[in-house]
């Protein structure tokens, strides 16, 4: 158990600093975050909408759409642009709650990380490390590649 809460300790940090060098220091995340001169007007525009806050997918269906309105749409929105849009009413820029709250989280992760390794039978430092990449490819590829976690249909 002290094992565990050390590794966790230990991998959180050093997620957490992953983390800061990718989304800031290198910026490897700027393709998804890019800056448009239209921001002001396209907030503008969003927040005369009455949504409520979420993810939302245009050129998306309402529920209860039929399978033929789902044929028809997608055939009519080919060569289309399309967005998913992530809206907000209002950004909380105290970045100290977000920071000890993501660090947190990165720690639970590691633990339950370390749970999985110490239900194998006497792993070895190779097999670890393999399943380490393994697990985060997993992550990886679920969230970049099917983008589940933005869609909610509008």
């Amino acid at each position: 158990m002290k094992k565990a809460i050390i590794a966790s300790v230990v991998g959180g940090l050093i997620i957490f600093i992953w983390q800061f060098l990718s989304f800031g220091l290198i910026n490897f995340h700027k393709p998804a975050q890019q800056y448009t001169e239209n921001q002001d007007a396209i907030l503008s525009f969003l927040n005369t909408q009455n949504l409520p806050e979420g993810g939302y997918m245009l050129l998306g269906m309402p529920d209860g759409a039929t399978m033929e309105q789902h044929e028809a749409a997608m055939k009519a929105s080919n060569g289309k642009p399309w967005a998913y849009v992530q809206y907000h009413k209002s950004i909380d820029t105290n970045m100290g709650m977000n920071m000890i709250r993501g660090l947190l989280i990165n720690m639970l992760l590691v633990y339950l990380f370390c749970w999985l390794v110490s239900k194998m039978n006497a792993p070895s430092s190779r097999q670890i490390f393999t399943c380490a990449l393994v697990t985060g490819l997993i992550v990886f590829l679920n969230s970049a590649y099917t983008k589940f976690h933005l869609v909610q249909n509008i």
